[in-house]
């Protein structure tokens, strides 16, 4: 079986240097911005990424030129990593693979908020992002459906929605989210 190939997954490797040393800051600088972001939101300091990144900030400004293309970018990496879990856990029982997405699905959601506040209106990457998210989970949804598991009712829009909105929300700690989250769930699963 071939690997599935997201439109997401293309920006990515456009983006991504293909020196070594190049790369590795790259990467740094995305996985210290996605931090930053978590924490701070969408106005987390880019001098703050660069320290944490281990890069002084023309580094940063060579693979980022704009605030913008910093978000762009560190959204389509989460974008991508969502993809890529998605196949996976393809291959667990429907029911798992679907909760099992969903629970990663809602740990994307915290950079998502911080990056969307930041990304005004619609860009051909947020729009490619979309398409790939729904291509990665929607089979994942439409399988758990066809065996029985998830309710037919409700359609992989809604899915998303009600997990986003549950994610949205502030939690004393990860474990009651969680606990949320769950028994969200229990509301999609069909009983047998």
């Amino acid at each position: 079986m071939t690997t599935p190939s997201f439109p997401v997954s293309a920006i990515v490797a456009a983006q991504r240097p293909h020196r070594k040393d190049a790369a590795r800051n790259f990467d740094a600088l995305l996985a210290a911005a996605r931090e930053a972001f978590a924490e701070n939101g969408a106005d987390a300091s880019l001098e703050d990424i660069a320290r944490r990144a281990g890069v002084g900030i023309g580094t940063l400004y060579r693979n980022f030129p704009t605030r913008r293309a910093l978000f762009e970018s560190v959204y389509a990496d989460e974008v991508d990593a969502l993809c890529r879990a998605a196949v996976e856990v393809a291959d667990r029982e429907p029911w798992e693979a679907l909760t099992a997405w969903l629970d990663r699905f809602a740990g994307y959601m915290v950079t998502k908020r911080a990056v969307r506040e930041a990304l005004e209106g619609e860009s051909e990457i947020l729009g490619a992002c979309r398409d790939s998210m729904y291509a990665a989970g929607g089979p994942l949804f439409e399988r758990a459906q066809q065996a029985g598991e998830a309710r037919p009712d409700m359609d992989f829009g809604d899915l998303l929605r009600m997990v986003a909105g549950i994610s949205a929300t502030q939690f004393s700690d990860d474990e009651q989210r969680d606990r949320v989250l769950a028994i969200a769930l229990d509301g999609v699963r069909t009983r047998r």
